[in-house]
This record gives structure tokens, sequence and C-alpha cells, in this order.
């Protein structure tokens, strides 16, 4: 059974003053739940309907109903289990190889899809900028599949920090250089804008690699690309050289 305050506690970690607050987020369903429990990621505690994670202690498992799932979950259709992680210390950003930067992306989906294809294409770190979504969100950590585990997530100022950088940037725009024709390093910083407006003005004015996904559609009408689909698109070209 699930007491009152667990209940009250693992139902606020959906907001994220109260993952600030208590430094805890939670993930739902087993493939999640174990790609995590693989990784450095500390368990605080798990609540499954099943007899299953043997290799938890008892001590941080508990066996619970159907219907105390429900109350604690953050799915239309719960899963089988949920699982309480502690917040790990943000690691230094280390400048080598391709990293991600994301312009105030907002949707959970998006990010979790971002982080994937990152873990799929060996990248190992996204800059988010503070405005973006937190990668704690509930949607956001099932959306990742588990690379939230293999993807160092940090969050900065992201105008000071390309300001400052060393390391060549890259922004997709509308206008700009077709991918496809261009030559592409394996090291540098690639820009991604928010789901509505694009990469941000101020961002916009640091980056001086402009690069674009060309329409192919006969009538050009498309007006753009999801941001986690052209993510995909990019890193694919980033990486075919090392094919």
């Amino acid at each position: 059974m699930v007491s009152k305050n667990q209940i009250k506690l693992i139902t606020s970690l959906q907001q994220k003053k109260y993952r600030i607050i208590n430094q805890m987020f939670f993930a739902e369903g087993v493939k999640v739940i174990q790609e995590l429990l693989n990784s450095n990621f500390e368990l605080e505690h798990l609540y499954t309907t099943q007899y299953d994670f043997e290799d938890v202690l008892g001590k941080k498992k508990s066996l619970i109903h159907e219907t105390d799932l429900k109350k604690i979950s953050a799915l239309a259709t719960p899963n089988s289990c949920l699982a309480l992680f502690k917040i790990p210390e943000e690691k230094t950003i280390i400048e080598s190889g391709l990293i991600i930067a994301l312009d105030d992306v907002r949707d959970p989906g998006n990010l979790g899809t971002i982080l994937r294809l990152c873990d799929w294409y060996g990248v190992e770190q996204v800059i988010c900028s503070k405005e973006s979504v937190d990668i704690y969100n509930p949607k956001v950590v099932q959306a990742t599949m588990g690379s939230i585990s293999r993807v160092n997530v940090t969050y900065v100022d992201l105008e000071a920090y390309i300001s400052q950088t060393n390391l060549k940037v890259y922004g997709t725009f509308m206008e700009g250089e077709n991918i496809y024709k261009s030559s592409l390093p394996q090291e540098g910083i690639i820009v991604m804008g928010n789901e509505a407006n694009g990469i941000s003005e101020e961002i916009e004015a640091l980056i001086k690699n402009r690069i674009t996904i060309p329409r192919f559609g006969k009538l050009q009408k498309a007006e753009s690309l999801n941001v986690a689909t052209a993510t995909g698109i990019i890193l694919s070209e980033f990486k075919r050289n090392l094919a």
C-alpha cells in the first residue's frame, strides 16, 4: 500500500519546483526504469505491481496494487511500475565532439526524442537554454526510453555560453547552406531552435555557420520541420562520413 504522504510526494514531482525542492524525479515502465537502474542514477524507491526487479533490495522496493499505481502515475494508462530517483549533480561540459544546443525547446516529447537521437548518433552532450523544458519532466523521461542515462544534459545561459566557446557554432535556418552540399566537421555546436519561433535573435547574431535542410516538395509549401525530426536529419548528415 502507498501512504497518503508518499502519494502526495510522488504526484508533486510532476511539477518542476517540487522536483527541485526534493531533488527527485520519477520514471515509469520496465524498460526506462531498468535502463536507469543500470546507470549511475541512484534509486530512491521502486513501486511495482509485479514480482520483478529481483536485483532491487527489498527495503527499496514495494509491491503495490494497480489501484495504488494509478494514484501515483502520470500516465493515462499506467504501466506496471514507477520508480523514484535522485537528481544527480550537473556534470561539467566537455568541449569536444558534436554538441547539440537547444534554444528554448519547450515540448517534452521533442526533448525526449532529441536525447534518443543523440544517444543513437553518439552525441554525448546536450546544452539547453534555461527556458527549455526540464529534463526530469515525467514526459521527457518517458520519451527518452532510457537515453537520459547516457546523454549529459546541462542548462546554461545559452547566449553567454555560445559567445565564449572556442568551437564552431552551426545554426539551422530556412536560409542557409544546403546541408547535403556542406563540408561538415565532427566537432562543433549545433543549435536547434524553438518549435514556433526557431532560433532567437540573440543567439542567431552569434552564429556564423548557417545550414538548412532543403525542401524537395513540388509546391514548396511546408513551412518548417519538427525540431526533433530536423535534429535527426542533421545528425545523420554530420555523422555520414563516419559510416
